[in-house]
């Protein structure tokens, strides 16, 4: 176990870490497990001996307005029905009941603005307020059954909102704030919302952001939606739809205050959460309010060990996430705690913002993201150093595997080496924590989530479904949990495709690799479909790919997940060009496109340039080949592919952008590939460098080894020492440069440019010429010619087309 010690940093804190990187585990500090409210393991044989009981227990927490007649009805899975018959409403459950209970001048939360603004928001204020937005709601028509989208920023409002929606029946569905308006556009029309309550601004790192203004020309034409409820947070002006737009201050203002809690069924739509699958249609996640919401509140007071009467817990996700649902609403309101909240980034207005909220509220319990923890190590020790953390008490990761060197920086630098650490493991799918340590009694392990919580059955299997006793396989689910998600909303087809097929629908396939140790704990290992994982959001490369090649002259792209060291994963993107595309400055644009599209968030970390893709024989595309080009491994078997010789290409870094400033050479005559690392490293070509021609080569003009730009132009036999390359602190990750130069080669970072040949068309090529009958635009996404007949798959046969073509992105 490890004391509390003194505040370390540099050298001394490196070597620590190290030191601590050989102790294989952690048990719970004896104080803290004396006191926790879970500390006898026996609770895991309770719950096992009788799951249904297990779960009546954590379902008797909450308030019923009438109680279930049967706990669980599994008689057709994968569609679970829990407590069967029992009414219930999630606001009375968050707020009332609370109130009611003389608690109402309790805080709720501890808001605070990205410019210094504070509010203190009690448990009497949000009841208020979520009556009145409640009712207003009502005078607009929307009932029961009626879904509500909400796109706004980390402020109180967002919580009155979803709450509001859950007193009156409307399923909400929340839009991450980083999202682009099209993103929005997008998920309105596929739930079919019949409103959407936004914000005139967004502040962001001292920025603001018209948030209203830019969604605007996005909801045109989505005819389910009568009613735009605009927040006005930062006071700046933005256009309003008579007849369609209305301001939140004006409605709740006429509206009746009172609005009783009327119970719902159990099985009544709660939320639906959009979240990203291995195409490029999202997936409507449907959670229904009493198993949720049981779920929610057991994983919440358990895993953080919550004693609402003295714990002050801050999870600093975001609301537009199912994180910011379970644990920033629902989670903490049901089980009456006080939390933080702040509207701002870690690094605004300074880096040691969250450190100084901390010691400013006497935080006890802090929840954060993998990706903060590492953006945190790097900008060193010294900031959390200079404020006082000593309230903290437990801390807890979410939203992606966590390598163990994080993992002890947080609790070396972060809690002091004296608070237990819960690394946690879930989905949107499950609605809650499935996979933690329970602190008062689990020996924790540096990047291990550790074992299922009580009343989970969680296993690692093999390929054919049988349990893995140590080794590495599939995470699956066993066994039905009240929080889980009940179908994809409109989509039960996909449902089952999606998480049930492979085994048998009675067991849920999470779509992670794992790893089970000797002693039975559990390491995620990522994912293993089509989706990547970015600070611990889920992203379709499906989505991304589509944005990309709805760029014009974007003929082909393929998008694979990369390790980062910041984010988890990053997103690699290989792209082919038109032939002849003068491509200077073209990845910015492809990248500020794809925010524009998707969000920022789904922008490519790289982007390499290729004339082609590995493909094999019947044209699919080989991600796992560019996944090895993207984190450098050596390459598997290549002999399947149609042209082996593309992979010599990708292996050097694809093509530099020299390839595309010049108009493109006629067919006969390839292009020039480039090696090395990142596109962006790719240096211009050097003046007075010689020209690709036909036929042999013209010798430079001049005998400088160097021409003006810095790059060295050989002559023969030259041999040029290897030079690192860096931009903006990246390492370029050039891997030669004394190679011998015959007369005319080129370098790029030092390394000769040779040119391989362009692989000829033949059949089963993607046609990289799509442009419309017209004349304009593009379509989306590569027109696929089957190998052996050559009949195109036409545009808005694929399934998520149909948001394209609103967009004028794809051809109806």
């Amino acid at each position: 176990m490890v004391t509390a010690m003194s505040k370390l940093s540099g050298d001394a804190l490196e070597h620590r870490l190290e030191e601590l990187l050989k102790v294989g585990s952690f048990p719970p500090p004896a104080e803290f497990a004396q006191n926790a409210l879970w500390n006898d393991p026996s609770v895991v044989a309770t719950a096992e001996a009788d799951p249904l009981a297990w779960w009546e227990a954590q379902a008797d927490a909450l308030h019923w307005e009438r109680r279930w007649d049967t706990t669980l009805d599994w008689s057709d899975p994968p569609f679970a029905k829990w407590f069967i018959g029992g009414r219930i409403n999630a606001s009375y459950n968050c707020l009332d009941r609370h109130v009611e209970a003389g608690l109402g001048d309790r805080v709720a939360f501890h808001w605070v603005g990205e410019e210094g603004e504070e509010r203190t928001i009690t448990y009497a204020w949000l009841l208020q307020e979520t009556q009145k937005a409640a009712n207003a709601m009502r005078d607009l028509g929307i009932g029961p059954g009626d879904v509500v989208g909400i796109y706004l920023p980390m402020i109180p409002e967002v919580v009155v909102a979803m709450l509001a929606c859950a007193r009156i029946g409307a399923p909400h569905n929340v839009v991450f704030g980083g999202f682009s308006a099209e993103a929005v556009a997008e998920r309105m029309e596929f739930s079919e919302a019949k409103a959407l309550i936004t914000v005139d601004g967004a502040r962001r790192r001292g920025k603001t952001a018209p948030v209203k203004r830019d969604v605007d020309p996005a909801l045109a034409g989505i005819d389910s939606l009568k009613h735009v409820i605009v927040v006005g947070h930062t006071g700046i002006e933005c256009p309003m739809t008579e007849g369609r737009d209305v301001m939140w201050g004006d409605i709740l203002a006429a509206a009746d205050p009172v609005c009783p809690a009327e119970g719902f069924d159990a099985e009544h739509p709660l939320f639906v959460l959009y979240t990203s699958g291995s195409t490029a249609k999202p997936k409507g996640i449907l959670h229904t309010t009493g198993g949720y919401l049981t779920g929610a509140a057991y994983t919440h007071r358990h895993v953080f060990d919550l004693k609402p009467e003295k714990d002050v817990y801050w999870c600093s996700a975001d609301v537009g996430w199912i994180t910011g649902h379970t644990y920033i609403v629902f989670g903490p309101l049901l089980n009456g705690a006080t939390s933080v909240m702040y509207e701002g980034a870690p690094d605004y207005p300074h880096r040691a913002i969250w450190w100084e909220l901390v010691e400013r509220f006497g935080v006890t319990i802090f929840y954060t993201a993998p990706t903060a923890i590492r953006a945190c190590m790097s900008w060193g020790a010294e900031e959390p150093n200079k404020h006082d953390l000593s309230s903290l008490r437990l801390l807890g990761s979410v939203g992606e595997p966590i390598n163990p060197k994080a993992w002890l920086w947080y609790q070396q630098v972060i809690g002091g080496g004296r608070c237990p650490i819960v690394d946690t493991w879930w989905q949107t799918e499950t609605g809650g924590i499935m996979i933690s340590p329970v602190p008062g009694f689990t020996d924790a392990k540096p990047g291990s989530a550790t074992r299922p919580l009580p009343g989970i059955s969680a296993e690692v299997v093999d390929n054919d479904g049988n349990p893995i006793s140590e080794g590495q396989g599939l995470l699956v689910i066993r066994r039905p949990w009240p929080s889980m998600l009940r179908t994809l909303y409109k989509d039960p087809e996909r449902f089952i495709e999606t998480y049930w097929n492979r085994f048998g629908r009675d067991t849920y396939v999470v779509g992670d690799a794992a790893r089970m140790d000797a002693d039975g704990d559990i390491w995620i290992l990522g994912r293993i479909d089509d989706v990547i994982n970015v600070s611990g959001h889920r992203l379709s490369t499906a989505e991304v790919e589509s944005a990309i090649v709805s760029y014009p002259h974007v003929a082909e792209a393929a998008v694979v997940a990369q390790s980062d060291d910041l984010t988890g994963q990053a997103i690699v993107a290989f792209v082919t060009p038109e032939e002849g595309l003068d491509t200077e400055g073209l990845e910015e644009k492809i990248r500020a496109h794809v925010s524009e599209v998707i969000g920022k968030l789904a922008r490519p970390k790289r982007i390499i340039w290729t004339h082609d893709l590995p493909k094999t024989r019947s044209g699919k595309i080989m991600r796992r080949l560019l996944r090895d080009i993207a984190e450098g491994r050596e390459m598997g078997d290549v002999t399947t592919l149609r042209d082996p010789t593309i992979m010599a290409s990708l292996k050097d870094g694809g093509l530099t952008p020299p390839w595309g400033r010049r108009r493109a050479a006629p067919r006969s005559q390839p292009s020039i590939p480039a090696t090395g690392g990142r596109s962006s490293l790719h240096a211009p070509s050097p003046r007075g460098a010689p020209r690709p021609a036909r036929g042999r080569p013209r010798p430079p003009r001049r005998p400088a080894r160097h021409r003006r730009g810095g790059h060295p132009v050989a002559r023969d036999g030259d041999d040029l020492e290897h030079r690192d390359v860096a931009v903006d602190g990246d390492p370029g990750g050039w891997t030669s440069g004394d190679q011998p130069l015959r007369r005319g080669q080129r370098h790029a970072g030092g390394v000769a440019l040779q040119r391989p040949r362009m692989p000829r068309r033949r059949r089963g090529h993607l046609d990289r010429r799509r442009r419309r009958p017209d004349g304009t635009g593009f379509g989306v996404g590569p027109v696929r010619r089957h190998a052996g007949d050559g009949v195109p798959v036409p545009h808005g046969e694929r399934p998520e087309d149909r948001a394209l073509q609103r967009r004028g992105l794809c051809r109806r």
